[in-house]
């Protein structure tokens, strides 16, 4: 009798609802429906009530998983500047800002799943175990079954898990690495992938556990989310040939399951 190999489960994720006002941002419509879970901005670095409502509903209609994605209080900056806040003024910020998502959620008959932090402090709390902690004990603190989203094999993922949440280890398909495992910074040449080298690197990372560095080297990473950026131009062409090449390649896209 022939015995096949388990079928890989992978999540496929994109940062969604930062539109802000008469400021439009992003394709959600045709972006939403081809991602297992969604990442929503909170207000505090894009975003606002209206929006936040109406993309609950649309992941509801499609089945995504809904997370909140709260950031620096920066609209102006879309939140990939450093703010020196203390503790207190974090933990008050990410409660408030997840909080907003979840009563959202609900009354577009859904739930808040997972935490993804945003840009500049996604960044910070991935190599500042100080600020991880911050982060993690305020979502423990306002939900302990929500799962914490963490740049894969940085101290997000350790500060959650020593805060006993469910987390999520995550690679990015559209961002090129470092020979160390960081994100090259967007100010470099490189540092963002089209849709066929990002459909690429997605399988790499999700098959193998490995991706391209940009000095050409391999990097090790194991995830279990995989992020699709909402914001850039190609967004929606890069989302369908991450999709597709995953399918192609044998794997299950779903939603992260909260096995804590």
């Amino acid at each position: 009798m022939e015995t096949r190999p388990p079928v890989r489960s992978i999540d496929l994720n994109a940062d969604v609802g930062e539109s802000f006002g008469a400021w439009r941002m992003g394709a959600d419509e045709d972006l939403v429906p081809l991602v297992s879970s969604v990442n929503i901005a909170c207000g505090a670095h894009a975003g606002d009530p209206a929006t936040i409502l109406a993309t609950c509903a649309l992941a509801v209609r499609h089945e995504a998983a809904i997370g909140a994605h709260p950031g620096y209080p920066d609209l102006a900056g879309f939140g990939r500047r450093d703010l020196a806040l203390t503790p207190t003024e974090l933990r008050a910020t990410l409660v408030v800002q997840v909080g907003a998502v979840q009563a959202a959620a609900r009354v577009a008959g859904g739930l808040v799943r997972h935490v993804k932090p945003h840009g500049a402090l996604y960044n910070l709390a991935a190599r500042d175990p100080r600020v991880a902690e911050t982060v993690a004990l305020a979502i423990r603190d306002l939900d302990a079954g929500l799962v914490l989203i963490g740049l894969a094999g940085s101290a997000s993922v350790d500060a959650g898990r020593a805060a006993g949440l469910a987390v999520a280890a995550e690679a990015f398909a559209d961002r090129r690495y470092e020979a160390d495992g960081s994100l090259r910074s967007r100010s470099l040449p490189g540092a963002l992938l089209g849709p066929a080298d990002a459909a690429e690197q997605a399988v790499s990372i999700a098959r193998d556990g490995a991706a391209t560095a940009h000095d050409g080297s391999r990097v090790t990473i194991r995830a279990d989310t995989i992020c699709v950026h909402g914001d850039g131009p190609e967004a929606v062409a890069v989302a369908r040939a991450v999709r597709e090449a995953l399918e192609t390649a044998g794997l299950r896209i779903a939603p992260i399951a909260n096995d804590g």
